[in-house]
């Protein structure tokens, strides 16, 4: 695909993170620099340090920005970062966002959202599809878009062209993808408002249906049966490209 912008080749040169955590932020920019060697690199804390940052002259080509910052509140230090740089590429970082937040993030401009517990390949490759151009999501926010997928991705959800996984009850469908999203029993409990030893019931249930022995070779099998469809491996899914 031709690159809306002749500078973006994949490797950022400056970045601004954007957290008021020291050790995740310290941790964050030691991952960037080995994935990238050369980029520099730029914290803030705040909204206002963000500021004093921007305003000494620093120009960066991607922002990683926290929503929990302590002088803003939800989406708002989004919002006010897109006012004062309207053109800049931000990847909104965080350890907490819904589908929906997701959702209303990307419709205002955000060129992609990352788990905070992502790892670094997973890094490396969502910082690289923002600085060529492109946004980013991970896999299981793509597949959660439910109705909304077709404005994501160009092809269908595996979970409905799949027999074998079209055949999986709603319930067992929703344990899947979490199961895929790395969710303990434990927390896909939550989330479902279900006893555990029910969601327990319904693994056992879906395991045997799609025919293997446990959670690991569930979330293979899905894997490469979107590998099939995609016609590739990627890791991650990209989409909504410029």
């Amino acid at each position: 695909m031709a690159l809306t912008n002749p500078s973006l080749t994949g490797r950022p040169t400056c970045i601004l993170i954007i957290d008021d955590h020291p050790l995740y932020s310290d941790a964050l920019a030691s991952a960037l620099q080995m994935c990238f060697e050369g980029c520099a690199m730029h914290r803030a804390s705040s909204m206002e340090e963000t500021v004093a940052v921007l305003e000494s002259g620093v120009a960066p080509d991607l922002i990683m920005l926290d929503l929990k910052l302590p002088d803003v509140n939800g989406i708002s230090g989004f919002e006010k970062l897109r006012q004062r740089m309207p053109r800049a590429r931000i990847l909104v970082i965080s350890s907490l966002a819904s589908v929906e937040l997701v959702q209303s993030l990307l419709d205002r401009g955000a060129m992609g959202f990352l788990p905070k517990e992502s790892p670094a390949s997973t890094l490396r490759h969502a910082v690289s599809e923002i600085a060529s151009g492109r946004r980013y999501v991970p896999r299981e926010y793509l597949a959660r878009f439910g109705g909304q997928s077709a404005r994501f991705d160009n092809g269908a959800d595996v979970f409905q062209t799949s027999q074998v996984l079209a055949s999986l009850t709603p319930q067992q469908t929703r344990i899947l993808k979490l199961i895929r999203a790395g969710k303990p029993n434990k927390q896909i409990a939550y989330e479902l408002s279900l006893a555990e030893a029910t969601v327990k019931a319904h693994i056992t249930a879906l395991l045997r249906r799609l025919g293997v022995r446990n959670r690991t070779q569930a979330a293979v099998m899905v894997e490469e049966l979107e590998a099939q469809q995609a016609g590739n491996e990627q890791e991650v899914r990209t989409f909504l490209r410029n």
